[in-house]
């Protein structure tokens, strides 16, 4: 016999999971309109900006998720969510491309090679922030 209160409990976990992502990514996708909108250059700073600044959040986020372990749709609609909303990896190849299209050789590869070294590092530099603030140890 299925234990209906389980299952109730479950399908309600999930759904404020869902709802979660789904109001982390319109919100991230907002924000990410907004940053692409006002960095309107020849290269594609906006796209660079949003990369590792939502590498720093999520970063941040997971360090802090580390020591604090929020509720699972806390984590999933600040990291899937908002950050997943932000970020973007298909604008970033599709940028690189371009650039490589336009024989812009140069200035893709410091697009490309910047936003992956910068990205990881922002991320690092959030994670151990996140652990900090949430109180944890190094």
């Amino acid at each position: 016999m299925i234990d209906v209160s389980i299952l109730y409990r479950t399908m309600v976990t999930y759904m404020k999971s869902v709802i979660a992502v789904g109001a982390g990514g319109a919100a991230g996708t907002w924000l990410r309109y907004l940053v692409s909108y006002q960095l309107q250059f020849g290269f594609p700073v906006g796209t660079m900006v949003e990369n590792v600044s939502g590498s720093l959040l999520l970063g941040l986020f997971s360090g802090w998720f580390a020591v604090k372990a929020p509720k699972d749709w806390v984590k999933a609609g600040l990291g899937v969510g908002l950050c997943g909303g932000y970020t973007t990896f298909s604008t970033f190849a599709s940028d690189a491309v371009e650039l490589l299209h336009k024989q812009m050789i140069l200035p893709a590869a410091g697009y490309i090679f910047g936003t992956l070294f910068l990205g990881i590092a922002a991320a690092a530099v959030g994670f151990t922030a996140g652990q900090k603030a949430g109180g944890g140890h190094l």
